[in-house]
Order: structure tokens, then sequence, then C-alpha cells
């Protein structure tokens, strides 16, 4: 019998993820990861100790994945950026995005304390948001979460019309985003 051809922790973990795009987190066991990778599953219990596991380090690749579309997106403005980048992952990986967002799990808990200092700290980088502290940044970014979770569910379920482009999209997130600055700045004032 020839030997076992042996796979990387990330080539598995991207067939992993190959399967959770198309067909959803729940998709995933070790033998579709197998099939898929042309193997047994001997390679992936080597590697991973349950489908769990494995699934917990697809959801790490679908984190980093949504830091790099962000980073991607790098227009000059961060908190625009932001909310686009929501926008894309929805558009892009729907599949997941149902998955992660709309269906009760325990997949991305923690997720938002992880991801929020990063994110403040991508704000403080934006003009339009100078002045505020870290407390009315994390506000300002929970309205604005509530807004685009709104949009990217419509966007991930097809729900707008098919002539509604992304850069309409865009432009209605950064209209939000422009009011919930302006409220903030207006209580900051003392005019609210």
């Amino acid at each position: 019998m020839p030997p076992q051809k042996k796979f990387s922790r990330e080539e598995i973990i991207q067939a992993a993820f190959e399967i959770a795009r198309v067909e959803g987190l729940d998709h995933i066991t070790i033998r579709k990861v197998a099939s898929r990778l042309g193997s047994s599953i001997a390679p992936i219990y080597v590697n991973f100790a349950s489908v769990e596991e494995l699934v917990q380090a697809v959801i790490g690749k679908v984190s980093e994945l949504s830091k790099e579309i962000l980073m991607d997106m790098d227009t000059g403005n961060p908190f625009h950026d932001i909310g686009a980048a929501s926008l894309r992952f929805a558009k892009e990986y729907s599949v997941l995005f149902r998955d992660l967002v709309m269906k009760q799990n325990d997949h991305m808990k923690g997720h938002d304390q992880d991801m929020a200092p990063f994110l403040i700290e991508q704000m403080k980088g934006d003009a339009d948001l100078a002045g505020f502290e870290d407390e009315e940044l994390r506000l300002i970014l929970l309205k604005m979460k509530i807004f685009q979770l709104g949009l990217s569910v419509m966007i991930a379920n097809g729900l707008l019309p098919d002539s509604f482009s992304e850069e309409e999209a865009i432009a209605l997130l950064d209209n939000a985003a422009a009011d919930v600055i302006a409220g903030a700045r207006l209580r900051q004032q003392g005019s609210l």
C-alpha cells in the first residue's frame, strides 16, 4: 500500500473552508474534507482532534479573511472601510455570513470583543472621528453595526432589487454613518 499523502494544517483548513463557503459550516465533516483532498480521514485526524476543532480553525480563517477584506479597502477613510468590507463579505460569502450572523451558534462567541479593539484603532485613524473618546467610538461602532447588519442581511439574502449596486449600498451606509457621527458630535457639544 503506498504511503498516505500528508497535508498541511493550512491545506486541510482551506478544504474545510471551501465546503463551508458553498454549503455552510454545518456541512463540514471529516469525510467531506478528506474526500475534497482525495485522502483518507487519517491525515485530518493527525492535525485535528475533532470536527469542532476544525470548524474553529475555519472560523479563525474567516476572521483573518474579514481583516484582509478590510485592509484591501484602504480608501483612507477607515470607518467607511469597516462598513464597506462588511457589505462585501456579506455579498461574496453569503452562505458563511448567514451561518455566522443569522443562525444561533457558538462560533462567534467573543468575536465582537476580539474585533472591537482592532476596529476602534482603525476608527481612530479616521479624520471624521477625531476628538471622540474610545467609549464614544464604541457607541458609534455599535450603532453603525446595527444598521450595517440589517443592510448586510438584505444583501446576503438577495432582498434588495437587482438594480441596487454595491456602490449604492456603500453610499447608503456612508449617509447613515454621517448621520450617526453628526448626532454624536451634537451630543458631545451638549446640543442633544
